[in-house]
C-alpha cells in the first residue's frame, strides 16, 4: 500500500464529463489498495473569469476581496468531484484549505505556506475515505481566505503530500510529462524520463508552465517525489519523475529550453550613484510583494546610474505606482517601461562541468539577429530578455544548437 496525492488541475476537470474522467482514475487508484487525497484546481477558464470580474471593477482592487472571489473556483471544483466519486461507489468528502487548516501568511493574491495540518485527513485516509482538497488557497493570520499565486494548487498538492507523508505526488495536466521545450513550438521536443529538482525549479522559474516554481521548490526542500502524468488517454505513458540528482545516472548538459512571456522591463533612468540607492528602488517592491528577476545596473560618467529589471507583467501597474511614490527617495530623472519582452532561459546541470553554454546561446541568437536586452545567470542557467516577436524563433534555433531535438 502506497500513500499518494493526486492534484489535477484546470485542463483535467474542464467540465462534468472530465470530472468524471477522473473519478473514475481516482477509483482505479483506490481499488489498487492505495491511500489517496486528491487536490484540484479550478475548472478551466473560471479564474481567468473571476479575476477579470475584480479587474473590471477597480484594476488596484483590495487583495482580500480578490482572495475571497477566486478561491471559489476550486471550492466548486472539490464538490463536484466529490460527489463524481460518492457516484462511483468511492467514499469521499470535499475540504478547504480552511477546514485543514493550510496556513499562510497575510500577502493575499501570493501567499506562502507555513503549516499544513494534516493529523485529520490521515485519519480519513486512513478508514478509506479519500478526502478531496481545494487547491490554491489557504488561512491567513487573520483567519481569511488566501490564495497562492496562479498555479498554486501545485503547491498545494506538494505541501498536502510533505504533511502527509506521501509515498509521491502525482501531478496531471494536459501533458504527458516535462519536456526539452514547449512541443507547441518545437514539434521536435522530447519528454524527459526523470529531471532533477534544481533543473525543474529553473525551468519553471523562467516560464515553463507544467508546474509552479514554489511547488518545486517545496519539494526539493521536503524531498517529496513528484511525477507529472497527462490526466487524458489511457493512463499508460510513464510521465516524468522529479527527483535528486543522484537518481539520473546520465546526465544532459542543457535539460531544457523555456520562455516567458509574460515579462515586463523597467529602466529608472538617471539615480544618483550613491550607496543605498539600489535599498531605495527594491525596498518598496519588495514591501508591495513585487517579485524583481532580471536586473542591469549601467554607471555612467555623470554620477548617475541606470537600473533595468524586469517583473511579471501582471506586475507592471503597480511597479509603476509604488515607484512614482518613491520618486522622493529614488530622485531617479525618467522611468521607461516596455511589457512587449520576453524570457529565454536555457536550464541545465550538466553546465556545472561543461564551458561554452553560454557563448553558444549568445553566437545562435546573433546568427539569427535577435538582440539581447538583459542577461542574467546562475549556476545552471542562462536567461536573456529579447523582444517577444522573436520568441518562438528563439526557442526553435537553441532547441537545435543544443543538441535537443528529437532524431
Amino acid at each position: 500500500m502506497a500513500r499518494i496525492v493526486m492534484k489535477f488541475g484546470g485542463t483535467s476537470v474542464a467540465d462534468l464529463d472530465r470530472i468524471r474522467s477522473v473519478a473514475l482514475r481516482v477509483k482505479r487508484q483506490v481499488e489498487a489498495g492505495d491511500e489517496v487525497a486528491v487536490v484540484v484546481s479550478a475548472m478551466s477558464g473560471i479564474t481567468n473569469q473571476l479575476v477579470g470580474y475584480c479587474q473590471s471593477l477597480s484594476p488596484l482592487h483590495d487583495a482580500r476581496e480578490y482572495d475571497a472571489v477566486v478561491a471559489t473556483g476550486e471550492q466548486v471544483t472539490s464538490g463536484l468531484l466529490a460527489i463524481a466519486l460518492q457516484a462511483v461507489g468511492v467514499d469521499a468528502r470535499s475540504w478547504q484549505g480552511w477546514q485543514i487548516v493550510l496556513r499562510t501568511d497575510g500577502a493575499h493574491g501570493k501567499a506562502r505556506i507555513q503549516a499544513v495540518e494534516g493529523e485529520q485527513l490521515i485519519a480519513r485516509m486512513q478508514s478509506g475515505q479519500v478526502p478531496v482538497v481545494a487547491g490554491f488557497q489557504g488561512l491567513g493570520p487573520d483567519n481569511r481566505v488566501t490564495t497562492l499565486g496562479r498555479g498554486g494548487s501545485d503547491t498545494s498538492a506538494v505541501a498536502l503530500a510533505a504533511a502527509l507523508k506521501a509515498d509521491r505526488c502525482d501531478i496531471y495536466t494536459d501533458v504527458d510529462g516535462v519536456y526539452t521545450t514547449d512541443p507547441r513550438i518545437v514539434p521536435k521536443a522530447r519528454r524527459l524520463d526523470k529531471i532533477t529538482y534544481e533543473e525543474m525549479l529553473e525551468l519553471a522559474s523562467v516560464g515553463a508552465k507544467v508546474l509552479q516554481t514554489r511547488s518545486v521548490e517545496l519539494a526539493m526542500k521536503e524531498r517529496v517525489r513528484v511525477q507529472v502524468l497527462s490526466s487524458f488517454g489511457d493512463g499508460m505513458l510513464p510521465g516524468t519523475l522529479v527527483v535528486d540528482e543522484d537518481e539520473i545516472v546520465e546526465q544532459e548538459i542543457v535539460a531544457g529550453i523555456a520562455y516567458s512571456r509574460d515579462e515586463a522591463k523597467i529602466t529608472v533612468r538617471k539615480v544618483p550613484d550613491r550607496p543605498g540607492v539600489a535599498a531605495a528602488v527594491f525596498w518598496p517592491l519588495s514591501e508591495a510583494h513585487v517579485n524583481v528577476d532580471m536586473i542591469v545596473q549601467s554607471t555612467g560618467a555623470d554620477g548617475t546610474t541606470d537600473m533595468t529589471f524586469t517583473v511579471g507583467r501582471s506586475d507592471l501597474a503597480l511597479a509603476i505606482q509604488v515607484l512614482q511614490a518613491a520618486h522622493g527617495d529614488i530622485q531617479y530623472g525618467e522611468m521607461l517601461t516596455d511589457a512587449d519582452v520576453a524570457k529565454i532561459s536555457v536550464v541545465g546541470v550538466g553546465m556545472r562541468s561543461h564551458a561554452g553554454v553560454a557563448s553558444t546561446m549568445f553566437r545562435t541568437l546573433s546568427e539569427r539577429s535577435i538582440n539581447i536586452q538583459v542577461i542574467s545567470t546562475s549556476e545552471i542557467k542562462v536567461s536573456v530578455l529579447i523582444a517577444a516577436e522573436y520568441t518562438e524563433l528563439a526557442v526553435r534555433a537553441l532547441h537545435s544548437a543544443y543538441g535537443l531535438d528529437v532524431a
